[in-house]
C-alpha cells in the first residue's frame, strides 16, 4: 500500500511550506487543516449522499473510430479525398457492416440474444462468445459497436450507459505524456495547476481530513488524477500486500498496526504538527484494518461474484453450474467466461476476456475498486488499462485492439451486474464509471496497418442513474448526422459523422464537439453533490468564459464550437 503526498505547489495550497515538507514523508492518508479550512471546504454534497465514482484510464490512447464505429458515415469507408473508391479509410483495420442489416433503423441495440436479426443462427452453448464479427447496430441510426463491445449492448438497451464521442480540449496535445497529465490534472496547459482534479475533488469535500479513505487508486502506482499536497490519496499496488510493511500475512497486518499503536503511545512532548501525526498514524492504521477485512474477498477463493443469468446465453454452462451465470471478474482461466465447461472438460473459445496476465491482473483491481467503493465510506476508486497505443498491427473486428475492447466491454458489463447483484454502501444507482484515454487516433488508418496519434476520442459514461438510452433518447452522443454540434469543413464527399468533423482538423483527424472537463464537471457536480463554486475551483475551465464548458458555445482558445455539458444525468 502506498500513501503518495508528492511536494507540488499549486494556487490553492493551504499549508505552508515546513508543513508540506512534512507530509512528503508522512505515513498517512490524512493530514490535519485548520477548522477554519474544514469548514470552508465543508460545502457542497460531496461523499455525503453515497454516490461514488469509479474512474478507469485507457492507457495509450483508445481508436474512438473502431469503438463507436460511425458506420453510417460514408467517410469512415471511402475518406474523400481521391477519386478512387477503393481508396478506403481503414481498409484493413475497419470494421464491416453486416450483410442484410439496415443500421439506420432506431431501437434497442443488438446483443446476445437477437443474434438472428444480424443474419446469424441461433447461439449454441459451443459457440465461440465472439463468433459475430460485424458492427454491432446500436439503434441511433447512425452508429454500431465494435464486435469486441457486445456486452456493453444490455447495460446500453437498460439506458445505463452513454457513449459520448467527439471528446478532447482545446489545442490538443499529441504527447502522451503530457495529454494524460492534462486530462489527469482537469487544466490543460495550465502553468500553475499540477494535482490531480479527483484528487482536489476529495480535497474539496472536506473528508480527506476526517476519513481513513476518500480516493483510492488499485494500480502500480498512484495516478496524478488522486495525487496533490494537501492531503495523500491511497494507492494499492497489490491487494495481496496492503500492509505498511509489504508483508502477504495475517501477522504482517498485526505487526503493521502494533508498530503504529506503540508509535502513539510514546509521552512525546508538545511540539508543532504532533498532534497532525498522532492523526495521521491513526488513521493509517484504521486503512490497515479497513483492508483487513477486505481481504477474504480480495482474496481469490473470495472472489465468488457471479451473473445471474445464463451468460451469452450459455444455458449449459448455466445449468451446471448452480443456474448462475459467469464469474464478473475474470481473474483465472477458471473463472473466464463458460471456459471450464466440466471437471474434465474445457472449450477455449468460451473466454469473454482474452486469457493472459493483462486481463487477470486488470480485473483484479477492477475488483479491488468495486469492492472498496462497495464496502467502505471511500467516494472515488479506479485503475487503468494499459496497451492503447496501436501504432502497428492493431486488427480490426479481432487482433490486438479487439483484445483490449473485449476487456472493456466486459469490465462495465461486470460492474453493472455487481452493483446490482451485491450491493452493500453503493448499488447500482449510486456509482458512476467512467473512462478517461488521452486522444483519439487518426481517421485513415497508416501503412503499419496501425492509427497515430490524433484529436478527439470517445468516452463510456455508465451508471443506473444515467439519463441514457430509453427507446426515444440515445445513449449516443457526438456520434449521429443531427448532432448539436456540426462543422462543414471541406466539400460534401469529405463529411464526417455527417458534417465533416472526422476530417476536420488538418483533413485528418477526428474534431472535438464535446469537452473531456465538461462530462467530469456533469459528473462532479450532479453526481457527486459538487456546488458550482467548488466545480469553478477543482476544474478552473468552468470559471472561464473562453472555455464555454457548462452551455454550448465557441470555445474562443481554439475556435472550434462545442456543445457544453453532454446532459447524461
Amino acid at each position: 500500500m502506498n500513501h503518495f503526498s508528492p511536494q507540488i505547489l499549486t494556487r490553492r495550497s493551504f499549508l505552508d511550506q515546513s508543513l508540506k515538507t512534512t507530509l512528503g514523508v508522512a505515513l498517512s492518508t490524512l493530514v490535519d487543516v485548520p477548522p477554519l479550512i474544514k469548514k470552508a471546504l465543508a460545502e457542497g454534497n460531496i461523499g455525503l449522499s453515497g454516490k461514488k465514482v469509479l474512474f478507469i484510464f485507457l492507457r495509450g490512447a483508445n481508436d474512438a473510430l473502431n469503438s463507436v464505429v460511425p458506420v453510417e458515415d460514408p467517410a469512415y469507408y471511402n475518406h474523400g479525398l481521391s477519386t478512387n473508391p477503393d481508396d478506403n479509410t481503414r481498409p484493413v483495420i475497419g470494421i464491416r457492416k453486416t450483410d442484410g442489416v439496415d443500421y439506420t433503423v432506431k431501437g434497442p441495440c443488438f446483443d446476445a440474444t437477437q443474434l438472428a436479426t444480424h443474419g446469424g443462427a441461433e447461439r449454441v452453448s459451443t459457440d465461440p462468445v465472439f463468433s459475430h464479427t460485424e458492427a454491432i447496430r446500436l439503434g441511433n441510426g447512425f452508429a454500431a459497436l465494435h464486435p469486441s463491445l457486445k456486452f456493453l449492448a444490455p447495460v446500453y438497451n437498460a439506458g445505463h450507459l452513454a457513449l459520448i464521442h467527439r471528446v478532447g480540449y482545446p489545442r490538443q496535445s499529441r504527447s502522451h505524456f503530457d495529454s494524460q497529465n492534462f486530462w489527469e490534472t482537469g487544466a490543460p496547459y495550465s502553468a500553475t495547476i499540477r494535482d490531480g482534479l479527483l484528487y482536489r475533488a476529495m480535497v474539496e469535500s472536506g473528508l480527506a481530513t476526517t476519513r481513513p479513505l476518500t480516493g483510492v487508486s488499485i494500480q502500480r502506482s498512484l495516478p496524478l488524477i488522486l495525487r496533490g499536497s494537501q492531503a495523500a490519496m491511497t494507492n494499492l499496488t497489490d491487494t495481496d500486500r496492503y500492509s505498511l510493511l509489504g508483508l502477504p500475512s495475517v501477522t504482517g497486518v498485526d505487526k503493521s498496526s502494533a508498530f503504529l499503536a506503540q508509535l502513539n503511545k510514546h509521552p512525546y512532548p508538545r511540539k508543532d504538527n504532533r498532534d497532525m501525526l498522532q492523526l495521521q498514524y491513526e488513521n493509517l492504521g484504521k486503512t490497515l484494518d479497513i483492508f483487513g477485512q477486505l481481504r477474504p474477498n480480495f482474496d481469490e477463493e473470495g472472489n465468488t461474484f457471479r451473473d445471474d443469468i445464463p451468460t451469452d446465453n450459455d444455458t449449459e454452462w448455466y445449468a451446471n453450474n448452480g443456474n448462475q451465470g459467469y464469474y464478473l471478474f475474470p481473474t483465472t482461466a477458471e473463472k473466464n467466461g463458460g471456459w471450464r465447461r466440466s471437471a474434465s472438460s474445457t472449450v477455449a473459445n468460451k473466454y469473454v476476456v482474452p486469457q493472459d496476465g493483462t486481463s487477470s491482473e486488470f480485473f483484479k483491481n477492477l475488483k479491488a475498486a468495486a469492492l472498496i467503493l462497495n464496502k467502505t465510506d471511500a467516494i472515488v476508486a479506479g485503475t487503468q488499462l494499459d496497451g492503447f497505443d496501436t501504432h502497428s498491427g492493431q486488427g480490426g473486428a479481432t487482433g490486438p485492439h479487439a483484445n483490449l475492447l473485449r476487456r472493456v466491454g466486459w469490465a462495465l458489463y461486470s460492474l453493472q451486474k455487481y452493483f446490482t447483484r451485491y450491493a452493500d454502501k453503493a448499488a447500482w444507482k449510486d456509482v458512476i464509471v467512467v473512462t478517461m484515454t488521452e486522444f483519439g487516433r487518426t481517421t485513415i488508418q497508416n501503412s503499419d496497418d496501425g492509427t497515430d496519434h490524433a484529436e478527439a476520442g470517445v468516452m463510456w459514461v455508465a451508471g443506473g442513474a444515467l439519463k441514457g438510452y430509453d427507446g426515444v433518447r440515445s445513449g449516443v452522443i457526438g456520434c449521429s448526422p443531427n448532432d448539436p454540434v456540426k462543422w462543414v469543413t471541406g466539400p460534401e464527399n469529405q463529411a464526417g459523422i455527417g458534417d465533416g468533423s472526422m476530417f476536420g482538423v488538418d483533413n485528418r483527424y477526428l474534431k472535438r464537439a464535446y469537452d473531456y472537463r465538461s462530462v467530469m464537471g456533469e459528473i462532479l457536480r450532479k453526481h457527486l453533490g459538487a456546488t458550482q463554486g467548488q466545480l469553478n475551483k477543482i476544474i478552473p475551465g468552468y470559471a472561464d468564459t473562453r472555455e464555454s464548458l457548462l452551455a454550448k458555445g465557441t470555445s474562443t482558445i481554439d475556435g472550434t464550437p462545442i456543445a457544453g455539458e453532454p446532459g447524461i444525468l
